[in-house]
């Protein structure tokens, strides 16, 4: 992989400062423990279409997300992709104790990840409980994600769906500035409506539509291809069918 490491003078790299610090992997960790992780961490910058990995590829690190979004895909034998989930800033992408990776990760938009070298990292895992314990904390939340995605998938309408991911992105952006989404709520969408597509099991055609059904019923607004407003949050997850959101946004 062809990948800069990148001095990023907008993300402090001290630990401490660090915009995901209160969700990723290393949230329940001590000063002590901090120093440790920051002696086998570096940084990778991915411009968004670039490749982090082919599934079946060796990973020699695991990392979190600092900044950005990326796709997890999944090649079918006749050769079709399919996206199975997404990442956003402070999820978690490789796994200790597995040498290779099962999916396919590519960056949808400019990409910053927070990576440590594997084999320190399960070194330190053994020797830091709090580390260990987030991560299955984290497990866990994707665990009851896709099983809230699959009743997304398999019941849900066009419209609901639109509107879960909708909620998801929100919630997920609102997390990352310690707020709870409520009354207005404004955010980047990170998916083309091509991606929301394939993500949704929908066709683009179907996306459009919905997602102009949606403004035209005043439940959101477009500010240019890709800032989305959303006038009353309540309303639009009303529109998402539940108010649940199964582990993965809190």
């Amino acid at each position: 992989m062809n990948m800069a490491l990148l001095n990023a003078p907008k993300v402090s790299t001290n630990c401490g400062d660090c915009p995901i610090r209160h969700r990723a992997v290393c949230a329940n960790c001590e000063a002590d423990e901090l120093a440790r992780l920051d002696e086998v961490k570096y940084y990778r910058s991915f411009e968004a279409g670039q490749v982090l990995v082919w599934s079946g590829d060796h990973m020699d690190f695991v990392a979190s997300v600092v900044s950005g979004v990326a796709t997890l895909t999944q090649v079918m034998e006749d050769g079709r992709t399919q996206m199975v989930g997404l990442l956003f800033p402070s999820d978690f992408v490789g796994r200790p104790g597995r040498e290779t990776a099962p999916y396919n990760v590519i960056a949808t938009t400019d990409l910053l990840m927070c990576c440590f070298r594997k084999k320190p990292f399960e070194d330190l895992m053994a020797r830091t409980p709090h580390i260990g314990e987030r991560l299955l904390e984290m497990t866990l939340d994707e665990l009851d994600a896709a099983r809230e995605w699959m009743l997304l998938l398999g019941r849900k309408t066009a419209r609901e769906k639109i509107a879960s991911l909708l909620v998801i992105i929100a919630q997920r952006d609102a997390s990352l500035h310690l707020r709870a989404p409520k009354g207005r709520v404004a955010f980047d969408l990170p998916l083309t409506r091509e991606a929301m597509a394939d993500y949704l099991g929908l066709t683009l055609e179907t996306v459009s539509r919905q997602v102009s059904a949606l403004k035209r019923d005043g439940l959101v607004s477009l500010e240019g291809k890709r800032h989305v407003v959303v006038p009353d949050f309540d309303r639009l997850k009303e529109e998402a069918g539940d108010d649940t959101d199964g582990g993965m946004l809190s």
